[in-house]
């Protein structure tokens, strides 16, 4: 790991000097609509990129998840992934023109996950400027129906299917710059709908109001007794409801996620949930539904592992300040296949999850090097335990 350790700072420039190419990589692909399981379109820039870009192989999985793959210097070692999720929030009726600027690109997906996609297409590009062969395999993948309802589907697929051991994997985000993740917490993912009839017998001023209904739901959760250890909690994410002002609200829907770092405490905590909201129904005599969207199983390696240490060391050697908290992301299906990964990020930004996301564009270089340097760490062997 020394032996290179001082040359990363380098690469920064040589990576900048190829700024217009990684710009309009993440241009043509980002501004390409890509909702949860209508990825297609952007799959097959992402793949022709590569083959732009003259990888050793293209192909898709059953998933239909493009892969591109840049082949080593020795077959007998596994193969190295870097992956990021071709999906974003925004669908086809959302404007995708990015605005570019000197010192930024403004439009919707850019950071989650847009930057991240138009990277990992310009990776084959940025190692030949850096001359730089590793003795495994690249895997280079856009990951398809990741985020929501998605539930990670896509890497399930690509991992459980892949025929030869992973040696490790890069899962690359867009924001924020010194993220560090290597261990998941267990989640579960739910719905609530509430659903009031408008042809019930209840007489008007006596009908129940789904917003009040699901109110009285997050009141009853609030009061449930948590540890703090196992860590476990209930975040409240959405929240919808109602027509007008004037009108009782005949339908309500609530977003939910259950987190610890218990599998065993999450399904308890599932359960007294389901109990809460199925009182909560027979009292108002309404008809809430709960659906689990999706779910995730806790699964880390530990700070102390060669890969993390590895990346800490990468990341100082940047000046980069590694913040490390649980992901949902791609890392999680590694991490509970046994297969030793991290998550980073790319660049900074602001407005992560809306259309007016902006990412800024000189922190991108530093964030790509770093990227570099991990798989560097890994090629060297920090993984092979």
């Amino acid at each position: 790991m020394n032996n290179y350790l001082e040359k990363l700072p380098l690469f920064v420039d040589q990576i900048r000097s190829i700024r217009e190419t990684i710009i309009s990589n993440i241009v043509l692909i980002g501004q390409i609509p890509a909702p949860t399981f209508k990825e297609q379109d952007r799959a097959k820039i992402f793949l022709e990129r590569l083959a732009d870009f003259q990888v050793d192989e293209c192909t898709t999985d059953g998933y239909q998840n493009p892969i591109g793959i840049i082949r080593g210097t020795n077959s007998a070692r596994p193969p190295i992934f870097i992956v990021a999720h071709l999906d974003t929030f925004f669908g086809k009726n959302v404007d995708h023109n990015y605005i570019i600027r000197e010192k930024s690109i403004t439009g919707a997906g850019i950071l989650e996950n847009s930057v991240s996609v138009g990277v990992l297409a310009s990776l084959p590009e940025i190692f030949r400027k850096l001359n730089l062969r590793f003795e495994s395999d690249i895997v280079l993948a856009g990951i398809v129906q990741s985020i929501g309802k998605g539930n990670l589907r896509g890497i399930r697929h690509l991992l459980k299917s892949w025929p030869t051991p992973i040696r490790g994997g890069i899962c690359v985000e867009g924001c924020e710059l010194g993220r560090l993740n290597y261990y998941s917490d267990g989640m579960i993912r739910c719905n609530l709908d509430c659903n009031i009839s408008s042809h019930t017998s209840w007489k008007h001023h006596f009908r129940p109001n789904a917003i009040l209904v699901i109110n009285e739901v997050v009141n009853q959760i609030l009061k449930m007794r948590l540890p703090q250890r196992p860590r476990s909690r209930v975040i409240f994410g959405k929240i919808s409801g109602g027509i007008k002002h004037g009108l009782i609200a005949h339908d309500g829907k609530l977003g939910f996620e259950i987190q610890s770092t218990s599998d065993t405490m999450v399904k308890s905590m599932m359960n007294e949930i389901s109990d809460i909201i199925s009182g909560v129904s027979h009292e108002y005599g309404v008809d809430l539904k709960l659906k689990a969207i999706s779910n995730l199983s806790a699964s880390k390696i530990k700070y102390n592992h060669p890969l993390v240490k590895n990346a800490v060391a990468v990341m100082e050697k940047f000046g980069i300040k590694p913040v490390s908290e649980p992901s949902v992301s791609e890392l999680s299906i590694f991490l509970a296949r046994n297969i030793p990964a991290v998550t980073l990020g790319l660049t900074k930004g602001k407005n992560y999850h809306f259309e007016n996301s902006r990412m800024i564009i000189e922190p991108l270089f530093k964030g790509i090097a770093q990227v570099i340097g991990v798989i560097m760490a890994i090629d060297s062997g920090v993984c092979d335990e």
